[in-house]
């Protein structure tokens, strides 16, 4: 975490909108905020339910820590390699 925040990644991820916490169960099971009715994320989970982050009419897709952070940059789902380059 300090080696991103002194290259600047961590600040680059933090303003596309990504939610930095610590390891664990926490945002996997909603606790970062439950998803409502409509509403679309990206989770590095390792397994996804309907309902398991909130209202059943949300979509929840399933991604590697890597394809999670270029995502958060690019604002839709993308292979990491892309912004590797």
């Amino acid at each position: 975490m300090a080696k991103a925040s002194e290259n600047g990644v961590l600040a680059t991820l933090i303003e596309a909108g990504a939610m930095i916490t610590n390891a664990g169960c926490g945002a996997c099971a909603g606790n970062g905020g439950a998803m409502a009715d409509g509403e679309a994320t990206l989770s590095t989970a390792n397994r996804n339910f309907q309902g398991r982050m909130g209202s059943y009419q949300s979509s929840i897709y399933l991604g590697s820590p890597a394809t999670a952070a270029a995502s958060a940059i690019t604002g839709v789902i993308t292979n990491p390699a892309e912004v590797m380059k």
